[in-house]
């Protein structure tokens, strides 16, 4: 299995970015698939997932209703749909997808498999 991340850039405060993720070699219904970001000197953190079956996602607090996760099954792919960007939104966002579907996985070692970064930049 493989992810492929792109969409990232560089925005103005209050902008907005989607960003996408493709899977190949595997099929969604099998994983859980997450959001996380890193900020230079950071530690990785949870942005925001969906479960297996495309019906439920989660999100960590600073979203504010602000991010919105959603799929395109035939495609493969999730989204990562980001409003009202702020400058400390600005990270390399990773994708990942996580076979652990019998909870809500938030950690990144309950990922197994894991895109390359797109940056995203939020100027003030």
């Amino acid at each position: 299995v493989q992810l492929q991340a792109s969409g990232g850039g560089s925005v103005q405060a209050g902008g907005s970015l989607r960003l996408s993720c493709v899977l190949s070699g595997g099929n969604v219904w099998n994983y859980a698939m997450g959001w996380f970001r890193q900020a230079p000197g950071k530690e990785r953190e949870f942005v925001g997932a969906i479960t297996s079956t495309g019906g439920t996602t989660y999100y960590s607090d600073f979203t504010q209703g602000r991010f919105a996760i959603f799929r395109n099954t035939p495609k493969s792919t999730v989204y990562l749909q980001m409003n009202s960007l702020k400058p400390e939104d600005t990270a390399a966002y990773y994708c990942a997808a996580s076979p652990r579907t019998q909870y809500y996985p938030r950690m990144p070692n309950e990922y197994d498999v894991w895109g390359e970064g797109t940056q995203v930049t939020v100027s003030s």
